[in-house]
Protein backbone atom coordinates (compact mmCIF):
# COMPACT_ATOMS: atom_id res chain seq x y z
CA UNK A 1 0.00 0.00 0.00
CA UNK A 2 1.70 3.30 -1.04
CA UNK A 3 1.09 6.08 1.74
CA UNK A 4 -0.71 9.14 0.35
CA UNK A 5 0.96 12.59 0.32
CA UNK A 6 -1.48 14.84 2.77
CA UNK A 7 -1.76 18.71 3.71
CA UNK A 8 0.17 19.47 6.69
CA UNK A 9 0.28 22.47 9.42
CA UNK A 10 3.40 23.27 11.28
CA UNK A 11 2.02 25.69 14.26
CA UNK A 12 4.15 28.28 15.54
CA UNK A 13 4.17 31.52 15.99
CA UNK A 14 1.34 34.17 15.20
CA UNK A 15 3.00 35.26 11.55
CA UNK A 16 1.02 32.50 8.88
CA UNK A 17 2.54 31.33 5.83
CA UNK A 18 0.21 29.28 3.58
CA UNK A 19 2.01 27.54 0.75
CA UNK A 20 0.66 26.26 -2.33
CA UNK A 21 1.53 23.38 -4.73
CA UNK A 22 2.37 22.48 -7.94
CA UNK A 23 -0.51 21.19 -10.79
CA UNK A 24 -0.58 17.29 -10.97
CA UNK A 25 1.27 16.99 -7.44
CA UNK A 26 0.95 17.07 -3.78
CA UNK A 27 2.37 19.41 -0.54
CA UNK A 28 5.28 17.78 -0.67
CA UNK A 29 6.56 20.33 -3.12
CA UNK A 30 6.65 22.74 -0.37
CA UNK A 31 7.78 20.53 2.59
CA UNK A 32 11.94 21.46 2.83
CA UNK A 33 10.91 24.85 2.82
CA UNK A 34 7.86 24.60 5.73
CA UNK A 35 10.62 23.45 7.82
CA UNK A 36 12.87 26.12 7.35
CA UNK A 37 10.23 28.19 7.92
CA UNK A 38 9.21 26.67 11.07
CA UNK A 39 12.47 27.00 12.43
CA UNK A 40 11.68 30.06 12.23
CA UNK A 41 8.96 30.37 14.58
CA UNK A 42 6.53 30.57 11.45
CA UNK A 43 2.95 29.12 11.15
CA UNK A 44 2.51 27.08 8.12
CA UNK A 45 -0.17 25.44 6.54
CA UNK A 46 0.06 23.52 3.47
CA UNK A 47 -3.46 22.48 1.80
CA UNK A 48 -3.85 20.24 -0.85
CA UNK A 49 -6.21 21.48 -3.76
CA UNK A 50 -8.83 19.52 -4.68
CA UNK A 51 -8.48 16.21 -6.94
CA UNK A 52 -4.62 15.86 -6.22
CA UNK A 53 -2.80 13.27 -4.11
CA UNK A 54 -5.65 10.52 -4.74
CA UNK A 55 -3.18 8.41 -6.85
CA UNK A 56 -4.96 8.39 -9.72
CA UNK A 57 -4.31 11.29 -11.73
CA UNK A 58 -8.02 11.13 -13.17
CA UNK A 59 -9.39 13.10 -10.15
CA UNK A 60 -7.41 16.34 -11.10
CA UNK A 61 -9.51 16.61 -14.55
CA UNK A 62 -12.91 14.91 -13.59
CA UNK A 63 -13.36 16.22 -9.94
CA UNK A 64 -11.53 19.97 -10.01
CA UNK A 65 -11.25 23.28 -12.08
CA UNK A 66 -9.92 26.79 -10.89
CA UNK A 67 -13.45 27.55 -9.23
CA UNK A 68 -12.82 24.57 -7.31
CA UNK A 69 -9.30 25.38 -6.96
CA UNK A 70 -10.24 28.87 -5.37
CA UNK A 71 -12.39 27.59 -2.98
CA UNK A 72 -9.89 25.75 -1.81
CA UNK A 73 -7.02 28.96 -1.66
CA UNK A 74 -9.43 30.58 0.18
CA UNK A 75 -10.90 27.86 3.10
CA UNK A 76 -6.96 27.78 3.79
CA UNK A 77 -7.18 31.84 4.15
CA UNK A 78 -10.45 31.23 5.95
CA UNK A 79 -8.50 28.26 8.35
CA UNK A 80 -5.51 30.52 9.13
CA UNK A 81 -7.61 33.68 10.19
CA UNK A 82 -9.57 31.20 12.51
CA UNK A 83 -6.20 29.97 14.04
CA UNK A 84 -5.84 33.65 14.86
CA UNK A 85 -2.48 34.56 13.06
CA UNK A 86 -1.44 37.86 13.27
CA UNK A 87 -0.73 37.86 9.70
CA UNK A 88 -0.95 36.13 6.60
CA UNK A 89 1.29 35.38 3.85
CA UNK A 90 0.98 33.29 0.37
CA UNK A 91 3.60 31.78 -1.80
CA UNK A 92 3.23 28.70 -4.12
CA UNK A 93 5.24 27.45 -6.85
CA UNK A 94 3.83 26.98 -10.35
CA UNK A 95 0.03 26.14 -10.32
CA UNK A 96 -0.19 27.57 -6.21
CA UNK A 97 1.89 30.82 -7.48
CA UNK A 98 -1.22 31.56 -10.01
CA UNK A 99 -3.53 30.89 -7.16
CA UNK A 100 -1.08 32.57 -4.73
CA UNK A 101 -1.10 35.43 -6.82
CA UNK A 102 -5.13 35.66 -7.06
CA UNK A 103 -5.57 35.56 -3.69
CA UNK A 104 -3.40 38.29 -3.12
CA UNK A 105 -5.14 40.42 -5.82
CA UNK A 106 -8.83 39.73 -3.94
CA UNK A 107 -7.82 39.75 -0.44
CA UNK A 108 -5.81 43.24 0.62
CA UNK A 109 -5.63 41.59 4.16
CA UNK A 110 -2.82 39.47 2.96
CA UNK A 111 0.49 40.74 4.42
CA UNK A 112 2.48 39.39 1.15
CA UNK A 113 2.88 36.67 -1.05
CA UNK A 114 4.61 35.34 -4.54
CA UNK A 115 5.08 32.54 -7.30
CA UNK A 116 7.82 30.55 -7.58
CA UNK A 117 8.40 29.37 -11.35
CA UNK A 118 4.39 30.34 -12.21
CA UNK A 119 3.85 30.99 -16.07
CA UNK A 120 1.26 34.27 -15.20
CA UNK A 121 2.04 36.32 -17.97
CA UNK A 122 3.79 33.94 -19.97
CA UNK A 123 1.82 30.86 -21.40
CA UNK A 124 4.24 30.04 -24.30
CA UNK A 125 6.84 27.77 -25.03
CA UNK A 126 5.59 25.14 -22.20
CA UNK A 127 5.20 21.65 -21.61
CA UNK A 128 2.64 20.62 -18.89
CA UNK A 129 0.62 18.35 -20.98
CA UNK A 130 3.96 16.36 -21.42
CA UNK A 131 4.92 16.39 -17.84
CA UNK A 132 1.56 15.88 -16.75
CA UNK A 133 1.59 12.88 -18.69
CA UNK A 134 4.96 11.57 -17.52
CA UNK A 135 3.92 12.31 -13.66
CA UNK A 136 1.16 10.16 -14.27
CA UNK A 137 2.64 7.39 -15.66
CA UNK A 138 5.38 7.30 -13.06
CA UNK A 139 2.68 7.38 -10.33
CA UNK A 140 0.59 4.36 -12.55
CA UNK A 141 3.88 2.28 -12.34
CA UNK A 142 4.29 2.74 -8.86
CA UNK A 143 1.38 1.39 -7.73
CA UNK A 144 2.14 -1.60 -9.84
CA UNK A 145 -1.07 -1.13 -11.96
CA UNK A 146 -1.75 -3.68 -14.85
CA UNK A 147 -0.39 -2.20 -17.90
CA UNK A 148 -3.60 -2.86 -20.04
CA UNK A 149 -4.98 -0.53 -17.12
CA UNK A 150 -2.23 2.08 -17.57
CA UNK A 151 -2.52 2.27 -21.11
CA UNK A 152 -6.26 2.73 -21.18
CA UNK A 153 -6.07 5.26 -18.10
CA UNK A 154 -2.92 7.45 -19.94
CA UNK A 155 -4.85 7.27 -23.06
CA UNK A 156 -7.91 9.04 -20.83
CA UNK A 157 -5.70 11.38 -20.07
CA UNK A 158 -3.98 12.34 -23.05
CA UNK A 159 -7.08 13.00 -24.49
CA UNK A 160 -8.95 15.17 -21.89
CA UNK A 161 -5.89 17.15 -19.59
CA UNK A 162 -5.90 19.42 -22.85
CA UNK A 163 -9.28 21.02 -21.38
CA UNK A 164 -8.05 21.17 -17.94
CA UNK A 165 -4.82 23.37 -19.01
CA UNK A 166 -7.06 25.69 -21.41
CA UNK A 167 -9.66 26.40 -18.30
CA UNK A 168 -6.03 27.31 -15.99
CA UNK A 169 -4.89 29.14 -19.16
CA UNK A 170 -8.29 31.60 -19.31
CA UNK A 171 -8.03 31.55 -15.28
CA UNK A 172 -3.96 32.31 -15.91
CA UNK A 173 -5.17 35.49 -17.82
CA UNK A 174 -7.81 36.72 -15.77
CA UNK A 175 -5.10 36.97 -13.07
CA UNK A 176 -2.73 38.60 -15.15
CA UNK A 177 -5.04 41.68 -15.93
CA UNK A 178 -5.49 42.38 -12.66
CA UNK A 179 -1.58 42.59 -11.54
CA UNK A 180 -1.67 46.38 -11.16
CA UNK A 181 -4.30 45.56 -8.10
CA UNK A 182 -1.78 43.97 -6.15
CA UNK A 183 -0.51 46.52 -3.37
CA UNK A 184 1.60 43.58 -1.16
CA UNK A 185 5.46 42.80 -1.40
CA UNK A 186 5.30 40.43 -3.99
CA UNK A 187 8.61 37.77 -4.54
CA UNK A 188 9.47 36.29 -7.61
CA UNK A 189 11.21 33.03 -8.60
CA UNK A 190 12.37 32.41 -11.81
CA UNK A 191 14.42 28.70 -12.39
CA UNK A 192 16.92 29.91 -15.72
CA UNK A 193 16.84 26.18 -17.08
CA UNK A 194 12.92 25.69 -16.89
CA UNK A 195 11.73 22.47 -18.72
CA UNK A 196 8.61 23.08 -17.83
CA UNK A 197 7.65 26.59 -18.78
CA UNK A 198 9.21 29.35 -20.30
CA UNK A 199 12.39 30.80 -18.22
CA UNK A 200 11.79 34.32 -19.24
CA UNK A 201 8.09 33.56 -17.69
CA UNK A 202 9.69 35.25 -14.37
CA UNK A 203 10.79 38.47 -15.58
CA UNK A 204 8.30 38.75 -17.62
CA UNK A 205 6.10 39.29 -14.51
CA UNK A 206 9.05 41.06 -12.40
CA UNK A 207 8.32 43.91 -15.49
CA UNK A 208 4.83 44.31 -15.54
CA UNK A 209 5.11 44.84 -11.34
CA UNK A 210 7.70 47.37 -12.00
CA UNK A 211 6.77 49.99 -8.96
CA UNK A 212 5.23 47.35 -7.21
CA UNK A 213 7.37 46.58 -4.50
CA UNK A 214 8.21 43.23 -6.14
CA UNK A 215 11.70 41.22 -5.74
CA UNK A 216 12.91 38.82 -8.60
CA UNK A 217 15.33 36.39 -8.31
CA UNK A 218 16.66 34.40 -10.33
CA UNK A 219 18.06 29.87 -9.70
CA UNK A 220 20.69 28.37 -12.31
CA UNK A 221 17.71 25.67 -12.25
CA UNK A 222 14.83 23.70 -13.17
CA UNK A 223 11.34 24.12 -12.54
CA UNK A 224 10.35 22.58 -9.43
CA UNK A 225 12.96 25.03 -7.33
CA UNK A 226 11.35 24.01 -3.65
CA UNK A 227 13.20 20.68 -4.16
CA UNK A 228 16.21 20.80 -6.67
CA UNK A 229 18.97 22.74 -6.47
CA UNK A 230 18.19 25.92 -5.59
CA UNK A 231 15.66 25.22 -2.79
CA UNK A 232 18.47 26.61 0.10
CA UNK A 233 19.17 29.84 -2.31
CA UNK A 234 15.38 30.25 -2.82
CA UNK A 235 14.67 29.37 1.07
CA UNK A 236 17.79 31.92 2.15
CA UNK A 237 16.05 34.68 -0.33
CA UNK A 238 12.71 34.08 0.80
CA UNK A 239 13.38 34.50 4.38
CA UNK A 240 15.20 37.97 4.31
CA UNK A 241 12.01 39.02 1.86
CA UNK A 242 9.70 38.09 5.15
CA UNK A 243 11.75 39.99 7.64
CA UNK A 244 12.48 43.15 5.11
CA UNK A 245 8.79 42.78 4.95
CA UNK A 246 7.47 41.89 8.02
CA UNK A 247 8.76 44.93 10.49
Amino acid sequence: MIARPEPFYFKHGPQGIILLHAFASNPNDVRLLARQLERLNYSVYAPMLTGHGTGDFTDILVNANPQIWQADVQKAIEFMRAEQMESISIFGISLGGIFATWALEEDPQLLMGGAFGSPIVSDDNFNVHGTFMQMAKADYQRQKMSQSMMTEKLAWLDDHVDDQLAAIASFTHEVAAKLATIKQPYFIAQGTRDEIINPNSGKRLAEVLIGHNAQFHEYDAGHMLTVNGAHHQLEEDLISFLKENNK
